[in-house]
């Protein structure tokens, strides 16, 4: 199957670069040592070390595989950014069994110096070699002719597909049709007769793979089709249409035994992923509402006593998990007389008071909320909430907006530090608004988590325009 092949080559260059890059760790120990010139002092055993450089680079197996589809496409940037994300790994390995060893004998800049120059021969290595391995692994040996049922519409559908699967040995031999295709078609894959003459086809142009376009409603079609297949030894796929079908990703799943497809992946249904975001909202959030709240809560209180006199929080509440409802916190930013509280803020909006302002524009307005984090209705990352009646008004603007309350509501979201914040002006806001909610929901990790945390640190030492 081409999958295999895919996986196979993924895994074949990992392992294969892991290698190299404990080679390139002994030869360049032995440059160290054999060259005047260099002065730097390598360790005498390097055996743990070249352990710990292997176990950083298969660390970042994961890195690849993403890349996988276009693995042999890779060029300098994405080339360098995969690269920087190993060496990354290698580094923490490497350092971390110093640390373990409390080894304060071997030179750090040896192991610097390594990484940088790893670093930038993996760079190297990513842009030719996957593309030689492959062509090694699938070259006229392991070709694939492969022959296309289906109309010349779906082929074109197909075309990038086709076009981009040549390194795995794909060979497009043409089409087989009961309706004549267009000359645009033909381009792709020549018409080679129609379905009653499949087995003579297969025959002639000696394939060794059919791909049925798209589902058939024929049964009793199909079934011919796959016997004829069967019969000559052919490898027999049929292109999943429902996607182009529904204009919505379907993710297959299995479960009990049961074939089922889904609108969207959820890491946080597994309970192991919960514990793992509790366990960080509880690390951050504990040390905030002791340590941090209780002296910004005076500042504030103080302040608020001269501008604005009135409840230190803002109370009001908010779409949570489930679609159920909390109170959320936040300091108060406007006058306590303010008309239509339930307003969303604006730019120079004169109910906010000067120091509300600077609250508002650092997002230090938010702080309180890390009590409702402590209490399991916030995460610290995740889709913003809003009021009940708001969540009303832009669930009829955009459909899948609900789908949001899948997870829990957080204080910063990967919206948010993708410029969508603030206020809602426009149905376009909304919309690019709920689609990064709905990536954080399908593609969570704790990686992303710590990666928007981060972010929302930054912009919180620089606020971006969208902050008011």
């Amino acid at each position: 199957m081409i999958a295999n092949r895919q996986q196979g080559l993924v895994n074949a260059y990992a392992f294969i670069a892991a290698l190299i890059a404990v080679a390139f760790l002994l030869i360049y120990k032995a440059l160290c040592e054999s060259t005047p010139w260099i002065r730097l002092s390598a360790p005498e055993n390097l055996t743990p070390y070249c352990m710990a450089v292997f176990v950083g680079m298969m660390i970042s197996v994961g890195r690849i595989r993403k890349r996988g589809y276009s693995l042999h496409l890779m060029g300098w940037f994405e080339g360098t950014n995969l690269a920087l994300r190993q060496v990354f790994h290698v580094s923490g390995c490497l350092f971390g069994l110093m640390f373990v060893l409390k080894d304060h004998a071997n030179s750090r800049l040896f192991f610097g110096t390594y990484l940088l120059f790893l670093g930038i021969y993996l760079t190297q290595l990513h842009r030719v070699f996957p593309a030689k391995l492959a062509n090694w692994f699938f070259g006229s040996s392991s070709r694939m002719p492969t022959l296309f049922i289906g109309s010349g519409t779906d082929l074109f559908d197909l075309d990038d597909w086709i076009s981009n699967r040549g390194h795995l040995g794909i060979h497009s031999v043409g089409l087989v049709s009961d309706e004549p295709p267009t000359r645009a078609d033909t381009a792709i894959a020549p018409y080679l007769g129609n379905v009653a003459q499949l087995r003579e086809v297969i025959r002639s142009a000696q394939v060794r793979q059919v791909v049925l376009l798209k589902w058939m409603a024929d049964t009793e079609a199909l079934e011919r089709i796959i016997k004829d297949c069967e019969a000559e030894g052919c490898r027999f796929l049929i292109h999943n249409d429902l996607q182009s079908r529904f204009a919505r990703p379907l993710i297959p799943i299995k479960e009990g035994g049961r074939d089922f497809l889904s609108l969207k992946e959820e890491p946080l249904e597994d309970p192991v992923n919960q514990a793992t975001k509790r366990f960080m909202d509880i690390a951050i959030s504990l040390p905030v509402v002791l340590l941090v709240l209780p002296p910004l809560c005076l500042f504030v209180w103080v302040v608020q006593c001269i501008q604005a006199p009135g409840p230190l929080f803002f109370v009001r509440p908010r779409g949570g998990k489930n679609r159920s409802e909390f109170n959320m916190l936040k300091f108060r930013s406007m006058y306590v007389s303010s008309r239509n509280v339930n307003q969303q803020a604006t730019s120079n909006d004169d109910r906010v008071y000067p120091l509300g302002r600077f609250l508002r524009k650092s997002s230090l307005d938010e702080f309180p909320q890390f009590v409702n984090v402590l209490f399991g209705e916030m995460s610290l990352v995740g889709p913003r909430p809003h009021l009940p009646q708001h969540d009303t008004e832009f669930s009829l603007i955009n459909n899948a907006y609900r789908v949001r309350a899948l997870v829990k509501p957080g204080i910063t979201g990967l919206a948010q530090v993708n410029g969508y914040r603030g206020e809602i002006t426009e149905p376009e806001k909304l919309h690019r608004r709920v689609h990064w909610d709905l990536v954080y929901v399908s593609e969570w990790s704790l990686g992303l988590d710590l990666h928007i945390v981060l972010r929302t640190v930054m912009q919180v030492v620089k606020p971006p325009p969208a902050a008011y």
